[in-house]
């Protein structure tokens, strides 16, 4: 760096042009092949990360002559046909995909990668011209990256040839150190300084901008230690007797800074210095260290972790905002911003610190107006933008323009737009002298208030599908302005007709609003007229209302005044009570009903309690009976009604029904078949149930339990599959898969763990494929004693950063949606709504890296055409659940409450047969009441209730 410098310093003034117009022109002419050889060797040395000193020339001892030559013996020895083919049809390829670029940031210019790609694609095809034009429309829209200024710089470092062109690298250096708080480009913009120090005011130049390094980034305890090295180097290398002592002043300003590696700087200092150190520097340098010692926690906390580190971060804040030094608060927010650019809220509270604390103008402005690029689609950040530049009396027009680009930013909410128009319409107002009847101003403020609501009604309205503003607070704010400032009543009387036609004549709230300003600025007749109208429209506090009517005319009214308030208070509240008392009596009658649906199930439930029990007491060789008994009545009460599938083989297959059909005949009679004896229709019964013992459900172990269900019935050995799956998880102490009475799996199992975080990992695994089903997988959870308890993986709140997809193909795949998604931000996930069998629902769900992305996503695919099919795009904001009290209640064809376990999932088929006869049919109460007591014995003139179970017994008798 010092031989850099030395020599820097011994070259001599470059002469400025001169001569007439033509050989300037002569002299541009034969330059720009000299740009273009620059430019395509920048291109030809990329990729690159950082940038040294010496990039742009060539390597010593080698000329470009030398290369040339090189070049073209190489490209001599190669198939030179060949080669040219494939380059124009890369070139070709290269060509189309640009226009498609730039065709599609016509019809959208906020989208940032489709501006990264076609620069790119630019700078890779050597177009100079155009790649600077597409740097500088990216430039003026967004920030730019460290990487991405880094780049643009080094092509135009190469391409630099004279003093003009160094001084439009000076100007991007600039614009460069604006955006983001960069310590690589502050280095490389000291150094490329003390290649022009050799002009007219070089020395001073290059001074003037490590000082505004070291006052930006110098206290960085991590990078700043470069900058400050880099200028003492350049001072070290600069042969003068007074210049020691400004080497003198950097190290003794820099070992008062807590910085890493202080002591190797000191060790250098007195190795420099043939002086001794003072004392009043080594106090300083001692005190920097315990400095240090203080900030080592936050700064090995940020070495630690992994990027974007927010939390690192807003600790390290909190920190600095509790030591109070500004430099460093300022230090350590430009810092976070680096890496969580797109944090809204951390934009927010830095300008508010600006705000409040430093209220410099210029740096003030300069973070909003960066805070409102990073962020354009957070209106909190637009109006605070407004704020500052009135607090700062920045010109008329200026903040005008901003509000402008505010309303073309694109908010992902009406309410929004409803909240930058308040913003600037308080400015708008707070410009007016009111004391003047009528000014221009005054005129101003009134259009606003007109283009705010014809916007919200025709744009905001037709993008959301609502105006923002349902309680019309901007036309009330108006209205108030003409009634209190304007002495217009008449104004404010029409603003307020308008307010109470658009559906809020039904709110007291509006109505005594509205009163209270004829109150305080109209006349009595027209708050009598307000408060009668009031007293009929009213419907959610109409008491409220009446009450303020009848103390208006008790205070000021005449004695037929209060007749009238009092007969239409009176008739009001009497329509009011009897449409009350008649929703409670319906209120009372669904009530009703809701206890009597669960009393029926609770004495269904008790019934087959009772038949379980009766099944017990039977003899064995009974079993083919039970069977069909259960096929008449369903699954066990185990698993809800709602969830309830149909299992392989739970009906019978149609030759066993034949078989049956002969064995029993028609009607009764005994077909010529062999019966096989008790015995062996034991052993087969017990050969179609699996040895499975019982096991009690232990809630203390709840905890290290999960439930697994929507599992295949078809599942061979569900325990043995399954567990290989959960033990990535952890221990697994046992999979505990739940089958039928007939030995069929039913679905779900638990599986317990042998620590508790394993279980919490394996709730990981839900919605996982497995032989092609999701598999669901939640916490294990007692119903009994927890009816409440729901389980649902994904948010149910809005998700500015998640798009929701509708109208997808069924045969779309998660990697062809993620091709298209992809071209408009990072996408994050990508979630495919399927059903429970694993069918898609044409629905999907897409998170972007950040709401700026998902916001670009909505207006380019809303709309798009998808094999056929037209999607509809929308920022994720589901619908509230509407869950019913009693979801397992159903109303059987009759009306009557009917158990869904007495027909199945779809009620009684037209193809279920009784196999009762009518003979035997007879309209029967309750089977049983297990929990009241013993069932009631049946009257001797009646015959005993007879099931299909128990007529098929009385035929095997036979």
């Amino acid at each position: 760096m010092a031989t850099a410098a030395a020599s820097s310093a011994a070259e001599p003034e470059t002469e400025p042009r001169a001569g007439p117009t033509a050989e300037g022109e002569e002299d541009e002419t034969e330059a720009a092949p000299a740009r273009r050889e620059a430019f395509s060797r920048a291109v030809a040395a990329a990729p690159y990360k950082t940038l040294g000193p010496g990039r742009g020339h060539p390597e010593e001892g080698v000329s470009e002559s030398d290369g040339d030559e090189s070049a073209m013996a190489s490209s001599a020895e190669s198939s030179a046909g060949e080669y040219e083919w494939e380059y124009d049809e890369e070139e070709e390829k290269n060509q189309l995909e640009i226009e498609r670029l730039e065709e599609q940031l016509s019809i959208n210019v906020y989208d940032y990668n489709c501006h990264v790609d076609l620069i790119r694609l630019l700078r890779l095809e050597g177009e100079l011209t155009k790649v600077r034009m597409a740097r500088q429309k990216m430039s003026e829209i967004f920030p730019l990256t460290e990487e991405l200024w880094l780049e643009w710089l080094h092509d135009e470092i190469t391409m630099a040839l004279d003093g003009l062109d160094r001084e439009h690298v000076y100007d991007l250096f600039e614009k460069a150190v604006k955006d983001y708080m960069c310590p690589n480009i502050w280095l490389e913009y000291g150094q490329y300084s003390v290649g022009g120090i050799g002009q007219k005011g070089g020395l001073e130049k290059v001074r003037s901008v490590f000082e505004r390094a070291l006052s930006s980034v110098g206290l960085h305890m991590t990078k700043g230690l470069a900058i400050w090295e880099a200028y003492r180097e350049f001072e070290s290398a600069i042969v003068e007797a007074a210049r020691l002592e400004k080497v003198h002043s950097l190290f003794r300003r820099q070992l008062a800074i807590p910085l890493y590696e202080m002591e190797a700087t000191f060790a250098e200092y007195e190795e420099w210095s043939e002086d001794p150190i003072p004392e009043s520097v080594i106090q300083n340098y001692n005190k920097a260290l315990q400095q240090l010692e203080k900030y080592k926690p936050y700064e090995d906390a940020l070495l630690e972790a992994e990027a974007p580190r927010l939390a690192e971060y807003q600790a390290y804040i909190d920190f600095e905002m509790k030591v109070g030094d500004p430099a460093r608060i300022q230090l350590i927010f430009e810092r976070a911003l680096v890496e969580n650019c797109l944090v809204p809220d951390l934009w927010i509270r830095y300008s508010q610190y600006l705000d409040r604390q430093l209220k410099v103008k210029d740096l003030v402005l300069s973070v909003h107006h960066r805070a409102v690029r990073n962020c354009p689609w957070t209106v909190a950040l637009w109006s605070r933008y407004l704020l500052a530049m009135e607090r700062h009396g920045v010109d008329h027009q200026v903040i005008a323009v901003t509000f402008e680009k505010a309303l073309s930013a694109g908010f992902i909410q009406a309410t929004d737009y409803v909240e930058i128009w308040q913003a600037y319409l308080d400015y708008l107002r707070r410009r007016v002298d009111f004391k003047q009847d009528s000014s221009k101003e005054l005129e101003e403020l009134r259009s606003a208030f007109t283009r705010a609501l014809e916007y919200l009604k025709q744009e905001v309205e037709e993008r959301f599908n609502e105006s923002g503003d349902p309680s019309c607070t901007i036309m009330q704010n108006w209205a108030r302005i003409e009634a209190r400032l304007c002495n217009n009543m008449q104004k404010a009387r029409e603003l307020w007709d308008s307010i109470m036609t658009k559906g809020n004549a039904k709110y007291a709230n509006m109505w005594l609003e509205y009163y209270n300003l004829e109150r305080a600025h109209g006349d009595s007749q027209h708050c009598r007229k307000a408060l009668h109208r009031a007293v009929q429209c009213t419907s959610d506090y109409p008491e409220h209302v009446c009450e303020v009517l009848l103390t208006l005319e008790r205070t000021e009214g005449t004695l037929e005044d209060w007749d009238i308030a009092v007969q239409k208070t009176e008739t009001r509240l009497a329509r009011v009570n009897e449409q009350r008392i008649k929703a409670a009596e319906k209120e009372a009658a669904l009530a009703q009903q809701e206890e009597e649906k669960a009393e029926h199930r609770k004495k269904t439930r008790a019934e087959k309690k009772a038949l379980k029990k009766k099944k017990k007491t039977r003899g064995p060789d009974k079993r083919k009976a039970d069977e069909d008994d259960e096929k008449e009545w369903g699954d066990d009460e185990e698993e809800p009604a709602s969830k309830r599938r149909k299992v392989e083989n739970s009906v019978p297959p149609a030759g066993e029904a034949q078989a049956l059909e002969a064995e029993t005949g028609l009607f009764g009679r005994s077909a010529p078949v062999a019966v096989e004896p008790p015995s062996k229709q034991k052993e087969r019964a017990a050969a179609l149930k699996r040895d499975v013992p019982k096991v009690l459900h232990d809630s203390s172990k709840d905890g290290v339990t999960v439930f697994v269900s929507n599992l295949p019935y078809s599942m061979d050995e569900p325990d043995v599959k399954l567990r290989p799956l959960f033990e990535a998880c952890g221990e697994v102490v046992e999979v505990r898969p739940i089958f039928s009475n007939r030995g069929d799996f039913r679905g779900y199992c638990y599986v317990e763990f042998k620590e508790e975080k394993s279980a919490l990992k394996a709730l990981e695994l839900d919605r996982k494929n497995v032989e092609g089903r999701p598999m669901f997988v939640s916490p294990c959870v007692d119903k009994s004693k927890n009816p409440d308890f729901k389980v649902f993986r994904y948010s149910t709140a809005l998700e500015k950063h998640k798009l929701f997809i509708s109208g997808l193909p069924f045969s779309c795949t998660k990697e062809e949606l993620e091709e298209i998604c992809k071209a408009h931000g990072t996408v994050r996930d990508i979630r495919l709504v399927t059903n429970r069998a694993g069918k898609p629902k044409g629905l999907a769900y897409v998170e972007y890296e950040n709401e700026s992305q998902a916001s670009q996503a909505v207006m380019k695919m809303d709309g798009m055409t998808i094999k056929e099919n037209v999607i509809k795009v929308a920022i994720s904001n589901p619908p509230q659940r509407k869950v019913p009290e009693h979801p397992e209640a159903r109303k059987g064809p009759g009306g009557p409450v009917v158990p869904r376990q007495m027909y199945g999932a779809r009620g009684r088929g037209r193809t279920q047969l009784t196999l009762l006869p009518r003979a035997l049919q007879r309209t029967s109460t309750a089977v049983a009441q297990a929990e009241n007591g013993p069932a009631p014995k049946p009257a001797a003139t009646e015959a005993p209730k007879m099931s299909n179970a128990d007529f098929a017994k009385l035929l095997l008798r036979k």
